[in-house]
């Protein structure tokens, strides 16, 4: 393995360890390779480097990849592209992580090869290169790995001796492609390079990058009011859910809920026996974060609703808040995992200027640390084997980042088809990290881009720079705690337009219940939901007028029909002369799929423009006209390189159009 050259300073009859080839400029290497890039399994990691040595020389390099779990490295050719800049790729089709690097060495039969052709045309005697040529032939048939691959390099060295002097035949004989590939398979090595450290990358399945998320209460899906559901009574709900094409169910915490300090309907404080108090109060009598909501059911009514979702093609996902209320069994049972006051009392958790007053918050500096973080990892994994595969994670960036590269790490040593969403609305740099350590998706900032530059240079960004090999954004509509101004004004066109962008700009996406119904209205001056589910029991009519239900079906069935709408990082912006208008394009590598999205930005008037689209995008000749059909509305235009585009938020605020076929 490399050797670094000795320092600055030392003494100078210490030498250096030789070694002529460079490795530099590697990607994906996520800051340098301290964190691993993300693929999906079956994806192809694509691999470069800047390569090169000292001399004229030429070089060789392969990629070598392994599973975490495997014992040897394979190899993959690296191949130049230009200017010392190499590619190679390996295809990972194992869940779990992988190990790779690099391997270069100096290609000593390229360089004789070259060295006598250009000799040659120079009018160069090349007697002296012959035998060298023969002597680098024949020490490779020495090291061939079989008997057939020995005599062919023989019989090749003996036709170049009897080749007397006709150099330009010897240069043929040895430029067959074939003697090539067994050379290079039986080379001397001895001065191979490998970078160093080694590389990691997380390979998750597929819902990892794609997958469309529904946010539920399982407590508000009663058909009678004032009526918390179980969750029995919420399976009910499930055939609705999967009809408008989501293929995660979401819910919040399920377990206990806390008596002391229970919150009341508006965020009150001691709602009382009567309020059902918020589901991120987690435990009481009942149990902690093992435990399931007495009035929700019991563990196997759990699993049978997990195993209902799957039926339906819905993957249950679950709330792990770190968090307590003050009645939770770890309060008695391990006072020494929160921090205490003084007085002995526990402080609640603060975001000022909001109260907690029924959380008590995870001590994670406890000197006990090591016993609470097996439990969590316990807990994590109890859940696991009750069905769940997808964590939510609630306020990670409240916790140390340390214990989160170590907790998914062990959960996905063990069970690598787990996946953690961090929801951290918070600093950029935070998030980004927390993405780097192993969360699987992440909330973004999308709720509150809404101009066509936020929402440009925001997702370019995400798809442009060295966040696209680690951060997988979940563009969230609303949440719980989120509903956006542009939500509470907008109407029922605000909430078409925000999906298309959600569900189009972004390959994994979610809404919150109540979405396909437009609720809008908030506590003044916030972006609170007024009467929040949160706090009380929400009843709603599903089939309420004005819902959006079919056309959330509608553009769900249109991201599971084109393949370039499972990708995020495939995003192209393409010019409007219309800032209300935003106008971008997907295509898959072989552009079989290219699909175009106009947005008008403006829920209140309609807007029009002329949207230009590159040659190149489609893959037809300059000026070459081609046919597109609207996928929401099933209408087709024949369009070319500049196109006019008008939509009216009150009829349909977006085009998805998908190239058809050229004119």
């Amino acid at each position: 393995m490399f050797e670094p050259a000795r320092k600055i300073g030392t003494s100078q009859s210490t030498s250096p360890a030789l070694r002529h080839v460079v490795i530099e400029n590697v990607t994906p290497a996520v800051d340098g390779g301290r964190y691993p890039a993300k693929r999906i399994v079956g994806e192809s990691c694509v691999v470069e480097a800047d390569i090169f040595r000292d001399g004229h020389q030429k070089v060789q390099a392969s990629v070598l990849y392994r599973h975490m779990f495997a014992e040897d490295f394979e190899r993959a050719p690296m191949r130049l592209i230009d200017n010392d800049r190499w590619r190679g790729h390996f295809v990972a089709d194992h869940n779990g992580r992988y190990l790779f690097t690099i391997e270069a060495w100096t290609d000593h039969f390229g360089s004789w090869l070259a060295d006598l052709e250009k000799k040659l045309l120079a009018g160069r005697d090349a007697r002296s290169d012959l035998l060298e040529g023969i002597e680098l032939i024949e020490a490779a048939a020495g090291a061939a790995a079989s008997r057939e691959d020995s005599e062919i390099l023989m019989s090749c060295a003996s036709a170049l001796r009897a080749s007397e002097g006709r150099f330009y035949r010897a240069l043929e004989l040895a430029s067959q492609p074939k003697i090539a590939r067994i050379v290079e398979r039986a080379a001397d090595r001895r001065d191979v390079t490998y970078y160093e450290p080694l590389l990691e990358l997380i390979v998750d399945r597929p819902k990892a990058r794609f997958s469309a998320w529904y946010e539920m209460f399982p407590r508000g899906q009663s058909t009678e009011a004032g009526k918390a559901s179980t969750l029995s009574e919420a399976e009910r709900r499930l055939p609705g859910i999967s009809d408008m094409g989501f293929d995660v169910v979401y819910l919040p915490p399920v377990h206990p809920i806390g008596i002391t300090n229970r919150k009341g309907p508006g965020n009150t404080l001691n709602g009382g026996d009567s309020s059902p108090g918020s589901p991120w109060a987690i435990g009481n009598g009942a149990g902690g974060h093992e435990a399931i909501d007495p009035n929700l059911g019991t563990a196997h009514d759990f699993e049978h609703f997990v195993t209902a979702a799957k039926n339906l093609g819905l993957e249950t996902a679950i709330d792990f808040a770190v968090q307590c209320s003050p009645d939770h069994p770890w309060v008695r049972e391990h006072p020494d995992w929160f921090s205490h006051r003084p007085d002995g009392s526990i402080k609640y958790a603060e975001n000022p200027p909001k109260e907690y007053q029924d959380i008590y918050p995870i001590d994670f500096d406890t000197p006990d640390h090591a016993r609470l973080f097996a439990e969590l990892l316990r807990i994590v994994k109890l859940w696991v084997a009750r069905g769940v595969k997808i964590f939510r994670v609630d306020n990670p960036h409240t916790k140390p980042v340390p214990f989160w590269e170590w907790l998914i790490t062990e959960v996905q040593t063990e069970h690598p088809d787990v996946l953690f969403l961090a929801e951290a609305f918070t600093r950029p740099k935070v998030m980004k990290m927390l993405a780097k350590v192993g969360f699987s998706q992440s909330y973004t900032y999308f709720t509150w881009r809404n101009t066509k530059a936020e929402l440009t240079d925001y997702l370019t960004e995400l798809t442009q720079t060295e966040m696209r090999e680690y951060f997988r954004p979940n563009f969230f509509t609303n949440t719980p705690d989120i509903l956006s101004p542009i939500l509470q004004s907008g109407g029922r066109p605000a909430f078409k337009m925000r999906l298309v962008l959600a569900a189009t700009l972004a390959s994994s996406y979610g809404i919150y219940s109540g979405f396909e119904l437009c609720e809008n209205e908030a506590v003044p001056g916030t972006e609170e939901y007024r009467n929040s589910e949160k706090y009380e029991i929400t009843f709603r009519d599903w089939h309420k007028p004005g819902n959006i239900r079919e056309f959330i079906a509608r553009v769900n069935q249109i991201r599971r029909d084109n393949a370039a709408l499972h990708d995020f990082a495939n995003l192209r912006f393409l010019p409007t002369d219309n800032d209300q208008i935003i106008f971008y394009t997907k295509s898959t590598p072989s552009r079989d799929n290219v699909i175009l999205v106009a947005v008008n930005l403006d829920p209140y008037s309609p807007h029009y423009c002329t949207a230009s689209v590159p040659a190149d995008v489609i893959g037809v000749r300059p000026g070459q006209s081609y046919l597109v059909r609207d996928l929401l509305t099933g209408a087709s235009y024949t369009w070319a390189e500049h196109n006019y585009v008008r939509l009216d938020p009150n009829v349909e605020p977006a085009h998805i159009l998908r190239v058809e076929a050229a004119v």
